[in-house]
């Protein structure tokens, strides 16, 4: 599981300092903080980046601005980004509004908003609003992570770490090697959104990753996975284990 990256551009030292401190209180990882537009488009180009901060004005100009105009245009660099500022400059906002950021916030910031934002951002930029729901966790889905919301904090969980998904009705439990998330959704819904060159169903409850299979056996009817891990598989789904290419 890695952390929610974030690219912090602030030219303001105090402001950034202050962003920075607040993201990494709630778990989120920055990875960055640039004063310029140069500065930033080195650090968005070079480093993980899931989300974007950026203030408008950096010294006397719309950098921020320029900075949101750049990766719009750059086929698949685009990630969400917000906009943080003190300008309340009408002709500043509509040209803001241009680059359609995830939200528009009012410095001095509020923490619970700023908070919000992220996660609107996140489920915005993938477009599937409440993919997954249930009473403690929301789940957003891309072709690489999943966005997990467990105790108020917004996790990535990459999908290549989950070694397999149990269903139990309309719930699904999914195991990595360090933990195990709980989310509301059928069988049918979650293969649909699954990579199915990496995930396959084996058994009406379990859906497995094919990277983290190291054995099986056709007497009891059972997949080792990496950990120690053991699941089991039907008779329905046993052509499919055999063509596995993937067993060590």
């Amino acid at each position: 599981m890695d952390t929610i990256n974030i690219l912090i551009i602030e030219d303001q030292h105090q402001s950034a300092f202050e962003l920075k401190s607040v993201l990494e209180k709630n778990g989120y990882n920055v990875v960055g903080t640039a004063p310029s537009y140069k500065e930033a488009l080195t650090l968005f180009y070079n480093t993980p980046v899931d989300v974007v901060i950026i203030d408008i004005y950096l010294g006397e100009n719309p950098e921020g601005i320029m900075f949101a105009e750049t990766i719009s245009t750059v086929p698949n660099s685009l990630k969400p980004f917000i906009f943080l500022t003190a300008s309340k400059d009408r002709h500043i906002f509509e040209r803001a509004k241009l680059t359609k950021p995830f939200r528009f916030l009012l410095k001095p910031f509020n923490e619970l908003e700023l908070l919000y934002a992220i996660e609107m951002a996140i489920e915005k930029f993938y477009d599937q609003p409440n993919v997954f729901a249930g009473n403690q966790e929301d789940t957003v889905i891309s072709n690489d992570f999943l966005f997990i919301k467990k105790n108020n904090l917004l996790k990535k969980v990459n999908l290549s770490d989950i070694l397999y998904i149990e269903v139990e009705n309309r719930y699904c439990s999914i195991f990595t090697e360090r933990e195990k998330f709980v989310i509301q959704i059928s069988l049918s819904k979650i293969n649909e959104y699954l990579n199915n060159q990496l995930f396959k169903q084996v058994h009406r409850k379990f859906i497995v990753n094919l990277q983290m299979i190291e054995g099986f056996s056709l007497t009891n009817y059972s997949i080792t996975l990496k950990k120690n891990h053991t699941i089991s598989f039907s008779e329905k789904y046993k052509d499919v284990i055999k063509n596995f290419s993937v067993l060590k």
